[in-house]
């Protein structure tokens, strides 16, 4: 009977302390109704204008919700565009403290994403860098513990091999435009190519997130 009640008692403290962990989860993320407001705004604003490049809507509602999940921190994105991927970014990132570093390799669509960051409210969340991406995401030291990647497809492969090392566990690697086609298309074949490498992986769990333009969401369970 005493066994009976101490193990009731431990069971009884494991769910208090679940229970309060995801409280203060939940507590940790920062309310500011104003910047809410004003991002809302501006993508309203902006709503069926995104071209040169860009996500769907509905990609960068996926990645807002996968950050909030997540409580992440310290992001990297793989190809700016003019903006709307990492404004759903920052925007999440300005509700857990985190920041975004973003790189655009094309010097127009950069300056306009810069411009869109400003025009959002969440400059201050996003350290945007020009140049190329095959160099600069060698380069960077990270840890990191959130990525998007939307760059040459190509190169995909070489993106994750590089973050991979700086991705912490735990954390979540998403590439765009990834698709279970294989008719023979290039970027079919380059698509196929990556799944069927990040899939191999037995230290990451990846899920396909068809509803836009195809996000494989890929989390790291463990080192190698």
């Amino acid at each position: 009977m005493k066994t009976k009640s101490i193990n009731i008692a431990v069971v009884f403290v494991l769910t208090l302390t679940a229970i309060f962990a995801g409280q203060t989860k939940a507590q940790s993320l920062i309310v500011n109704p104003a910047l809410d407001e004003r991002v809302k705004k501006f993508l309203s604003e902006q709503s069926g204008q995104w071209h040169d490049l860009n996500i769907p809507e509905v990609d960068g509602r996926l990645l807002y919700d996968l950050v909030i999940k997540g409580n992440y921190k310290s992001a990297l994105e793989i190809g700016t565009s003019t903006g709307l991927s990492g404004i759903y970014i920052a925007w999440a990132l300005s509700k857990t403290g985190g920041k975004l570093i973003t790189i655009e390799i094309d010097e127009n669509r950069y300056k306009k994403a810069v411009e869109n960051f400003k025009k959002a409210g969440l400059s201050e969340y996003i350290d945007a860098r020009l140049g190329n991406a095959h160099t600069l995401v060698k380069e960077l030291k990270g840890p990191f513990d959130f990525v998007f990647s939307d760059a040459d497809k190509d190169w995909y492969i070489n993106y994750f091999k590089d973050v991979d090392p700086k991705l912490k566990v735990g954390g979540c690697f998403t590439t765009h435009n990834i698709s279970e086609r294989s008719d023979g298309r290039r970027s079919s074949g380059y698509s196929a190519s990556y799944l069927q490498y990040v899939r191999s992986l037995s230290n990451y769990e990846s899920t396909l997130n068809s509803a836009g333009g195809g996000v494989l969401i890929s989390y790291k369970r463990a080192e190698k």
